[in-house]
């Protein structure tokens, strides 16, 4: 690499061809070990690895006995050949012997609040405080240059496939999406706001309209959500890409092209499926898996027994639906089993219940007692044999199924030999319904996405509004990409036809008005033209989780937030001056004060 004025090589670059050369190194004094009252060993370390130099007098030892740790200094010196060599470091056959140390950053602490290289072990609260120290470490670093490499990759992909780099507003309109916005006061227009985008679904929906062929961008969004392992409170970025006179078999042809390369190169695991990914039924997903996000790594599937339990006597059983997941060669103990079914009744809400089949083949355990005379049937329907554990989920449909979604993901992890854990799986989920019931409404209202088109188009509506057809049972062209049962993204063929959206929110009680109030510029745009199209965004932070084998996405992430949506390092949200207040047209309840 090209050094700078200030260095001759870096902390990572020196071999045993470089002995008896002059070098000048820079970086952060990592480690001092004194051996005698003029020896010591100094690790030095910088962004691409460290460096054992070695102090042999006494001006040098002057200088580094008054130094704390992660002080930046300059080291300049000669190279040699070490008596104890460290075959774990790629620097390890080489010390340096320094004839100049000069003192570049003095680090004014004693005490550090957590010791670089295990800063992994140090409390989250503390590591996101001091995350410039946590980022020092080159195991908390080495997330952030994978996700520098992917994000490359898929930039070169998508330019390779002919997608053109196109940025979109942050300063936009609120528009129903899904999730809270983030407003912002608009400061010439008292008493209006921006919102910042949680996608930039119409820009790009706009930009089709606008005679652009194939469009990307490593995408900014922003959603006031809460936290979870695998979403980032606040902001978060996205693959987001969209293609004009398309169909959904042109959007998973490019991303089957552009994922799997990427993955297999830069992943933990070097397996990735490979093009085309296993297509499922919503429907389908959740009757065998329990979920719309499926880990396909595990061998185990979801059997309905509703039929068979009834009138057993167990009354948890008599609530109408009632799924099997059956884990053969099992040797969980009894005191293992309910372990799990404590983790999955927390996880799932909703208690799951087990039985197993001894070495004679016997029903034993857990539920068995209710389910012996149902014996046979259980056999010929869930394929048993001697040993095998039989999770089982009872409850109203939705129950039954979400907790059988969670035992079997548990039930993979646990036993071995049903979970091939080293291997990227992706599937797409398609065939997502239309429209559902809301819980707080009890009316019918979009599922997911409402820019997408019903599958049946114009005349599966007018039947729905005849009442020919159910319209719980209309499904959209829209399509999820999952991974090892981790959501990467929502896609869709757009509902491009003015006509066919009207329709379509009309089944919700918004009428034509109601449509051009909401998205004005993207009803508008539609009737002057607007080509078929379909996109996707795969998450950019969820996919570096993945190939980096994290735990939570804000390892991957520079400058996370918090649980609780807050930097702690920077200090936001704070307050602010009582002008800024005033500049904005402000003014704080007496709530928002205390």
């Amino acid at each position: 690499m090209t050094m700078t004025q200030m260095r001759t090589h870096n902390c990572g670059e020196l071999r045993i061809e470089n002995a008896g050369e002059k070098v000048k190194l820079v970086g952060w004094m990592e480690n001092v070990r004194e051996v005698g009252s003029n020896f010591a060993f100094v690790v030095l370390r910088d962004f691409y690895g460290t460096t054992q130099i070695v102090i042999e007098n006494e001006e040098m030892m002057k200088i580094v006995k008054g130094l704390n740790k992660e002080s930046t200094i300059s080291v300049e010196g000669s190279v040699r050949e070490r008596d104890s060599k460290n075959l774990k470091l790629p620097t390890g056959d080489i010390e340096v012997v320094p004839e100049k140390i000069e003192i570049l950053g003095r680090c004014r602490y004693n005490e550090l609040p957590f010791e670089i290289n295990r800063s992994l072990e140090a409390d989250e609260t503390a590591r996101l405080k001091y995350r410039y120290l946590d980022l020092r470490n080159p195991a908390v670093k080495k997330n952030i240059i994978l996700r520098c490499k992917v994000v490359a990759a898929l930039r070169k992909a998508m330019m390779e496939h002919d997608f053109l780099e196109i940025t979109t507003p942050i300063l936009t309109a609120s528009s129903p999406e899904g999730a809270r916005d983030y407003l912002v006061p608009a400061r010439k227009h008292p008493g209006k706001f921006y919102a910042l985008p949680q996608a930039p679904q119409q820009f790009k929906q706009l930009l089709m309209t606008s005679g652009f062929d194939r469009y990307f961008q490593i995408a900014p969004c922003f959603r006031d959500e809460d936290a979870r392992g695998d979403r980032s409170p606040g902001e978060f970025y996205q693959l987001d890409m969209e293609m004009a006179f398309a169909t959904q078999e042109d959007v998973f042809n490019v991303i089957e092209d552009v994922l799997p390369p990427v993955f297999a190169k830069y992943g933990t695991y070097d397996v990735a499926s490979s093009a085309p990914f296993r297509r499922i039924g919503f429907e389908e997903a959740m009757e065998k898996y329990g979920t719309d996000k499926p880990d396909l790594r595990i061998d185990l599937e979801v059997r309905d027994i509703s039929d068979l339990c009834r009138d057993t006597g167990f009354a948890p059983f008599d609530e109408g639906c009632v799924k099997a997941i059956v884990v053969s060669d099992c040797d969980l103990t009894r005191k293992h089993i309910d372990k799990l079914c404590a983790a999955v009744e927390v996880q799932a809400g909703y208690k799951p219940y087990w039985f197993k089949t001894d070495e004679n083949g016997e029903l034993a355990g857990g539920v068995a007692k209710f389910l012996a005379p149902k014996k046979a049937e259980l056999y010929e329907r869930l394929g048993l044999k001697p040993n095998c554990l039989v999770g089982v989920c009872a409850g109203n449909k939705n129950a039954a199924r979400k907790t059988a979604g969670v035992m079997l993901k548990a039930l993979g992890a646990a036993v071995p030999g049903h979970m091939d854990k080293e291997r990227y799986e992706f599937c797409w989920i398609v065939d997502f319904p239309m429209y559902e019931i809301g819980e707080e409404s009890g009316e019918l209202e979009f599922c997911h996405n409402p820019f997408s088109m019903p599958n049946g188009g114009l005349d599966i509506l007018l039947k729905a509004e005849k009442g020919e057809v159910d319209p719980l049972s209309i499904t959209a062209f829209q399509y999820d990409l999952v991974c090892n049962g981790v959501e990467l993204s929502s896609g869709a063929v757009r509902n491009h036809d003015p006509e066919i959206m009207i329709k379509a929110f009309e089944m919700v009680r918004l009428g034509e008005d109601d449509v051009k109030a909401k998205f004005p510029a993207m009803y508008n745009a539609f009737c002057y033209g607007a080509p078929p199209h379909a996109g996707i965004a795969p998450g950019v932070d969820r996919m570096v989780m993945l190939l980096s084998g994290a735990e939570t996405i804000r390892e991957v992430i520079p400058f996370p937030m918090n649980k609780n949506a807050q930097d702690i390092m920077m200090g936001a949200p704070g307050t602010v001056e009582q002008k800024q207040l005033d500049e904005l047209h402000i003014m704080l309840t007496a709530s928002a004060e205390e």
